[in-house]
């Protein structure tokens, strides 16, 4: 089974799980729950209830209570992983195949209405072909709500690229239906993400302001996700070793944001000043596998960082040491 980041899977208990990342074991795959089962959730699919968790201490608690054997320490990755067993998954959603059912249904709802019409913007404006868009979300498994947010997902360099630029020109365009977020938008986003990620207010606007690929269409909030094609990932499982060796927050000038897009982003990093703890070698580059860390800093913009060093090893290649975001809630980037 091939998952990928933005893909949602359902185990035979009927949960549902967002895929995290582009690398799996063989016999599992790395995801954390999103839509769990609930007599008394709000959403329905079928004859099941359904209710959402997001920030990771409630994902984490779910799997402790209900799905522990979930949990492991990977040890390529040398982190406590939620590893759902492929044995389990008795569905997969493809974010691809689910955007191609909408554009051929005939009745959508008002949601799904959006959710394609949006799609089809980005499409006509990116020029790009359907076999490069998707959509992810709660749309993706049928339990989106009137107030649901529209998650379409881009694959490929060259497609994020022409989208990204398209995106630029959409919200300059006093007529598009694509808007940037107000202040009280910025404000709601930032009372919402700051559950499990802590940062002044100030600071959060100064990076969210200005992203694209976050925003509201026709009024309804967005959020694209950038996947690279799996052409262009080399990496398997075990072929690169990860490990801990410490916690600890950086200064650093950003030298390579060709990634910064993409889910998980990089950033190679110089200049690095260790502000709390240390390192027995300088941090390279910084990475997350959060959306939220996306497009956080630019070319020659100088950021304070927190989060866990970790070093990496590839065989046949020098070894170096990155900072990786999103693990704890005290983890952060923002720009000095």
């Amino acid at each position: 089974m091939k998952t990928r980041e933005g893909d949602l899977i359902e185990d035979a208990n009927d949960s549902i799980f967002d895929v995290k990342g582009l690398v799996h074991p063989p016999d599992r795959i790395i995801a954390f729950p999103r839509f769990v089962p609930n007599p008394a959730g709000e959403r329905r699919r079928a004859d099941v209830s359904y209710s959402k968790v997001y920030a990771l201490s409630e994902r984490f608690a779910f799997l402790e209570k209900k799905f522990p054997e979930y949990l492991v320490h990977d040890k390529v990755f040398d982190n406590r992983l939620c590893e759902v067993p492929i044995k389990v998954v008795k569905n997969h959603y493809h974010p691809a195949e689910r955007l191609q059912n909408l554009y051929r249904e005939d009745k959508l709802d008002s949601v799904e209405s959006q959710a394609l019409r949006f799609v089809k913007i980005l499409k006509e404006n990116a020029n790009l072909s359907w076999s490069k868009l998707g959509i992810s979300g709660s749309i993706l498994v049928g339990l989106h709500t009137p107030t649901s947010d529209i998650d379409p997902v881009v694959y490929g360099s060259e497609s994020c690229r022409k989208t990204y630029a398209a995106l630029k020109l959409l919200l300059k365009d006093k007529k598009s239906p694509v808007k940037s977020y107000s202040l009280d938008g910025l404000r709601r986003l930032f009372d919402f993400r700051s559950k499990d990620t802590v940062t002044s207010f100030e600071d959060f606007v100064r990076t969210e302001s200005r992203k694209v690929f976050q925003g509201t269409f026709m009024g309804r909030d967005y959020f694209i996700r950038f996947v690279k094609d799996w052409n262009e990932v080399d990496e398997e499982y075990g072929t690169i070793q990860y490990k801990s060796v410490g916690y600890t927050k950086i200064k650093a000038t950003v030298v390579d944001d060709s990634d910064m897009n993409f889910t998980p982003c990089r950033y190679k990093i110089s200049n690095v000043e260790f502000l709390e703890g240390n390192c027995a070698e300088s941090v390279e580059e910084i990475v997350s596998f959060r959306g939220r860390f996306c497009d956080q800093a630019r070319n020659g913009e100088t950021v304070v960082a927190q989060g866990k060093v970790e070093r990496v090893q590839k065989l046949g290649e020098r070894e170096h040491y990155r900072l990786l975001l999103g693990n704890k809630i005290s983890d952060y980037m923002i720009l000095a």
